[in-house]
């Protein structure tokens, strides 16, 4: 039987094969050293793939041109773990009774356990070179990998436009604080937003469309400019709080929890910890996939998780323990800081780099993801610059701020929506690294063949979703109904755990799998 999926021999069932097994026996791909041929030539489909499962976005990227080195890694958790969102978490648990050494201690344990899962999640885009969308069509087929990539891609949109309107409110306070006169343009409204709130908003929303317009390349330039800039502007609020009180902090709250009670808390936050990220675990492959090896993301995963996050406790501990020691409050985020500095000079700088920081920590958690979605979904007529403003545009019609302010639809709509990404990365993964041990016919992701590796049933994994539903369900009852609110916070890992284990035991674990390369299709990263 002949196969479309390019050039070389093919197995009985009509799948491509390598063509001598001794040298590549070893059954891991990270060692095996698989036959390439030329890249495909841009603006061009290669023979053998379906133009309705590709384009230059998805496809591969050559090994030769990648850019996502260690230090870009990095430079994303620089950004990405100081975003105002994680700050108004960390200092919740202060308030909520945990010390110094107990805050430290939860971070430290999502952060072992962070980077764990972004290094499995990571290896997956470095081997292969290929977008989330493209990924989950290993387990889920060529077709009903529109589910994960849907799902993700709702979540970040509207993220999108609640984080594009946290940083328009900094963006009011720094106008405000240069032009008082402009006063009177934040009093009037007009859907929910003031005439210095929309002219805020779209400042900030037509920045950072320019800066995706220009793809992934000056996204990773963007956040290797951001991320020194953040990490030295949150060092020196923490330095001047502790001035400020005096070269004293507060190692705890009058309400300090202890015993059993204590140790629950530290548990449940690192696991929200770990929750929080579970979007981006999902498709980290999106950024490693332009790195040019396995030591690269591993060395960024570990500077900017456990090394970043321990630096971004501290700094927690020290603004809030100072506050504390001042007046015996507690802070909400650096944004209270940051409104407190009595200097205008300084209070611009600290302003501006909190947009800075928004803006970054944006573009790589919730613009990015939208933007493959929408290009998977339509391969044939939108590259990532269309995507990315189709993306922008949702997230500007959606009205984030009407959202942001609805707790109803950040608990149910959203919290939901999140809820449904632990049972996703479960499958995603059991079947890339327990089932197929990592062995991925690359060409087959892009070739709607009947014979195709990934074609399942109609395009269709019907066996992904039966382990995907029940996980799903259960992981949607213990986030969302409140006689399970103890637990909710594991809800990510009980998902992905149950909807693993299910995949597992009703996939066939014996069929061949085979470890294609994808360079003959692939195109030099661009982005």
């Amino acid at each position: 039987m002949s196969h479309e999926n390019g050039p070389g021999p093919h197995d009985e069932h009509g799948h491509s094969q390598l063509i001598d097994p001794e040298p590549w026996g070893t059954g891991d791909p990270a060692v095996e050293e698989i036959a390439r041929g030329g890249p495909a030539a841009p603006g061009q489909v290669p023979a053998g793939v379906s133009a309705r499962l590709y384009n230059e976005d998805l496809a591969p990227t050559t090994r030769k041109g990648r850019t996502w080195h260690a230090y870009s890694i990095f430079t994303l958790w620089a950004n990405d773990v100081h975003s105002l969102g994680n700050y108004v978490f960390a200092i919740g648990l202060f308030a909520l009774g945990l010390g110094a050494w107990q805050i430290l201690l939860a971070f430290l344990l999502g952060a072992v356990l962070l980077f764990l899962l972004l290094n499995l999640s990571g290896f997956m885009g470095e081997r292969t070179g290929v977008p989330f969308p493209v990924m989950s069509r290993i387990a889920f087929g060529i077709r009903g990998s529109n589910i994960p990539a849907i799902v993700r891609g709702a979540v970040a949109v509207a993220w999108f436009g609640i984080q594009t309107y946290l940083a328009s409110v900094v963006l009011r306070v720094l106008v405000l604080a240069l032009a008082p006169s402009l006063a009177p343009l934040d009093t009037d409204s007009f859907l929910g937003l003031s005439t210095l709130g929309w002219l805020s908003f779209l400042v900030l929303w037509a920045v950072q469309v320019v800066i995706v317009s220009f793809g992934m390349e000056m996204i990773r330039k963007y956040e290797a400019f951001a991320g020194p800039i953040i990490l030295v502007t949150m060092l020196a609020l923490a330095i001047w709080m502790f001035m400020k009180a005096e070269g004293s902090i507060a190692w705890s709250t009058a309400d300090a929890l202890t015993g059993a009670e204590m140790w629950v808390r530290i548990f449940q936050s690192a696991a929200l910890w770990v929750v929080i990220y579970g979007t981006f675990v999902l498709n980290f492959c999106d950024f490693t996939r332009g790195a040019p090896s396995e030591r690269s993301v591993v060395r960024g995963n570990f500077f900017g998780i456990p090394i970043n996050m321990i630096f971004f406790a501290a700094i927690v501990i020290v603004l809030s323990g100072a506050q504390y020691r001042i007046d015996g409050t507690v802070i909400e985020s650096p944004i209270d800081v940051v409104i407190a500095i009595p200097n205008t000079f300084l209070l611009v700088l600290a302003c501006l780099a909190l947009i800075i920081l928004t803006v970054a920590v944006n573009l790589m958690a919730n613009f990015v993801a939208p933007i493959y979605t929408l290009a998977h979904l339509f391969p044939r007529t939108l590259d990532f610059r269309k995507a990315a403003i189709i993306s922008a545009v949702i997230g500007l019609l959606i009205l984030p701020w009407n959202l942001y302010n609805s707790p109803l639809v950040i608990v149910y709509f959203l919290g939901g929506l999140g809820a449904l990404l632990g049972p996703l990365f479960g499958v995603i993964m059991a079947d890339y690294w327990l089932l197929r041990k990592g062995k991925i016919n690359v060409p087959d992701l892009y070739s709607d063949s009947p014979d195709g590796e990934y074609a399942y049933t109609g395009g269709v994994n019907r066996k992904a979703i039966i382990a995907g539903v029940p996980a799903a369900v259960v992981a949607l009852i213990l986030a969302l109904v409140p006689a399970f609110t103890l637990v909710a916070g594991f809800s990510w890992f009980v998902g992905a755990i149950l909807s693993a284990g299910i995949y597992m035991l009703i996939m066939d674990r014996h069929a061949p799998f085979h470890a294609v390369d994808g360079e003959k299709i692939a195109v030099a990263p661009k982005h």
